[in-house]
């Protein structure tokens, strides 16, 4: 009798650790893992311009740029050095910030090599070398959500530029949407290395906040809103 009831105390003890085992690893397997994201995140810091550009040290390094149109007439200039060659990620999200969904604006990659792109009379380049340019309009907001800082963005262009020449180009971002102003990550380059803005949690919480103001197409003049209502006719 006794050795019966040893023999089933064992099975039983053998199956709990089974079981528990068994636990162990199927909440392994359903717990979701955070892809840790190894792009290098920065913030337009002050106010680029086309006078005061922002250097991008590498353009091959997955490269985040936290800016902001804040005006009408607010162009955003950024520089880098590129190898002849060599494919670019070039791309804008939009933060999921209310009253971003209509906030689109468009970027140019500009420098010798390119195409004879035509870019608006307001972007300035260096009249001193032929220029041709590479612009990205803006698509249809594609939804996704961002691991590494929790947050939520809306993908409006993304694309490889092929850089013909070992020389600097540069990349301008304006805004000609139906909302002239808002907040938007400049994405550059797609090779993961760590590194970045070592106070970006708490920038980021800053950032992530409506603006107070953002001008409507109507708060054009009428001559530029017709400009506008022509290059949206042409493009469709």
């Amino acid at each position: 009798m006794t050795n019966f009831l040893n023999r089933t105390i064992s099975r039983a003890l053998i199956h709990c650790a089974i079981f528990a085992i068994t636990l162990t690893l199927l909440g392994a397997l359903l717990v979701p893992t955070q892809t840790a994201s190894a792009h290098q995140p920065f913030f337009e810091d002050p106010d680029t311009t086309q006078t005061n550009p922002l250097s991008i040290t590498d353009p091959t390094i997955s490269t985040a740029l936290y800016a902001t149109i804040d005006s009408l007439t607010d162009i955003d200039y950024y520089i880098f050095d590129g190898t002849k060659g060599t494919n670019i990620l070039v791309g804008i999200t939009i933060p999921q910030i209310d009253g971003q969904l209509d906030f689109a604006p468009t970027v140019a990659v500009i420098g010798p090599g390119l195409p004879a792109g035509v870019l608006p009379a307001v972007i300035t380049t260096d009249s001193e070398r032929p220029n041709g340019s590479i612009l990205l309009t803006p698509t249809d907001p594609e939804s996704f959500f961002e691991p590494f800082s929790r947050t939520s963005y809306w993908r409006r262009q993304r694309q490889y530029v092929t850089i013909p020449k070992t020389t600097q180009y540069t990349i301008a971002v304006w805004s000609e949407s139906d909302v002239r102003t808002g907040k938007y990550v400049l994405v550059v380059g797609d090779r993961e290395i760590r590194g970045g803005d070592p106070d970006f949690s708490s920038k980021l919480q800053e950032y992530w906040t409506p603006m107070q103001e953002q001008p409507h197409l109507t708060d054009l003049p009428v001559w530029e809103r017709l400009v506008f209502w022509i290059k949206r006719m042409l493009r469709s």
